[in-house]
């Protein structure tokens, strides 16, 4: 065994030992699922941005991030941080329904206007959504350990995932919060160590780092345009996000949610850096693993403690979510079969199921790519809230997208309906039409019943 592997192992146990320490041990309920403190006390501003911020810049995104850097230059980077506009939007719309709706979750929300089988339409939605969290984070700290399917790859996985799991378990949301505190000023620090090696030794200028790439359909407009049409749908299918506004005060989740658009969309355009480094020096295959490459064993394992401070804080954050999924918002409103064993049964779960794909070898992006298509639906149930509309408003519409982004995952979706002929063309059309179709599909029903009335 290399001592640069050794270093990693020794990494990895370590910060996961640490981080289960720091976690506080969850008695109650309010402070399981909702995070509150021992004393009832709501998360304050820091605390919630940043458990926000690092809970969003998942280990896949800021590999994606750096790869789309390497492949399309700044314009890729900036594409992919306009998925944290979702914060911006799921912000705004969530305060108003507190504060206007009185709703106090999603779910109550949807129960009230749609039904019962609305919320376990939905609830499936977030339960691939919370499946597709796990493998697509644990299987990037697997490369850093072997290449896909070795065994040391594996281990590195198992061993990374039952760790966070561990202290998951101790604390639910809770333990995600605190901890999400201290791996955002990790991450932060980190990436300004990481960029100080990198830039001085870039022989290209700011200048011309900042303007490279082509501001083009097939240089990466193309996907740029796709987050702009996913960002109205893709954050309400995310519980680590909507959960998160229902747990602070309405003004202070809102300020919450509009600093950690602008941090988390800085954050993933100064990482995409790195992928457009790569590119500057001609290296190929996964951006951050070839540029870490490079620089030796010091920078192989700054970068592998980056990418485990973003994976864990994902991966506690989906655990957190899932567990309130299924031990509070399944319950339809009945608190009084609320449990914390049925919270972390629901955890030991998704642990089992989400790292079964990593024996499959999915591609990382499709994670965000797919699912954010199977739920272009959901915008028009959400940004239309205040409209009444019929309960078959809402299935049309979701099931509607669920269809198209079927469609598109199966290869099924028709060529001449691409926009462009850049790599992410189809993508685009999928969601462009989609959104188009769903809306229609929504507002059809409402139109026929004010005909009827």
């Amino acid at each position: 065994m290399s001592d640069l592997l050794i270093y990693q192992w020794i990494l990895v146990v370590l910060f996961g030992l640490i981080l289960f320490f720091i976690s506080p041990l969850a008695k109650h309920k309010e402070i399981f699922f909702r995070a509150s403190s021992a004393n009832g006390k709501l998360p304050g501003f820091w605390l919630l941005t940043s458990s926000l911020v690092i809970s969003w810049i998942f280990a896949k995104s800021i590999t994606n991030a750096a790869n789309l850097g390497m492949e399309f230059g700044m314009v890729g980077g900036v594409a992919y941080a306009t998925y944290y506009l979702s914060f911006l939007v799921a912000g705004f719309v969530i305060y108003y329904m507190r504060v206007n709706g009185a709703f106090e979750s999603i779910h109550q929300f949807l129960r009230s206007r749609f039904g019962s089988n609305a919320i376990r339409l939905f609830s499936l939605l977030i339960a691939f959504r919370m499946f597709n969290e796990v493998w697509s984070n644990t299987m990037v700290i697997g490369t850093y350990f072997g290449d896909k399917g070795t065994a040391v790859y594996f281990a590195a996985i198992i061993v990374f995932t039952l760790l966070t799991l561990a202290y998951a378990l101790k604390g639910g949301l809770r333990s995600s919060l605190i901890t999400d505190m201290v791996q955002m000023v990790l991450f932060g620090l980190l990436l300004f160590v990481i960029l100080g090696i990198l830039l001085p030794s870039s022989e290209a200028t700011v200048t011309e780092t900042i303007g490279s790439g082509e501001w083009t359909l097939a240089g990466g407009v193309d996907l740029l345009l796709v987050a702009l049409l996913q960002v109205f749908s893709y954050p309400f299918h995310d519980p680590v996000m909507t959960d998160r506004a229902f747990i602070a005060a309405p003004k202070v989740a809102l300020k919450s949610f509009i600093a950690a658009t602008f941090i988390g969309g800085i954050c993933i355009i100064l990482f995409s850096w790195i992928g457009i480094y790569a590119q500057q020096n001609g290296l190929e295959g996964q951006a951050a693993v070839e540029v870490s490459k490079t620089f030796g064993v010091g920078m192989m394992l700054l970068m592998n403690f980056i990418m485990i401070t973003s994976a864990s804080s994902t991966l506690d954050s989906a655990f957190a979510s899932f567990s309130k999924l299924i031990a509070v918002d399944l319950n339809f409103g009945k608190t009084i079969n609320i449990s914390l064993s049925k919270g972390r049964l629901a955890m030991i779960g998704l642990t089992v199921l989400g790292t079964i794909p990593i024996f499959l070898g999915p591609e990382i992006l499709s994670a965000t790519t797919i699912s954010g298509t199977m739920v272009i639906g959901l915008a028009p149930v959400f940004l239309l809230w205040k409209v009444k509309a019929p309960k078959l408003s809402f299935f049309l519409s979701v099931l509607g997208g669920i269809v198209i982004g079927t469609f598109f995952a199966l290869d099924l979706f028709p060529n001449n309906l691409a926009i462009g002929s850049g790599k992410y063309a189809v993508l685009l059309g999928a969601n462009l039409w989609g959104s188009l179709i769903c809306l229609g599909l929504y507002l059809l029903p409402i139109l026929f019943s004010k005909k009827h009335e």
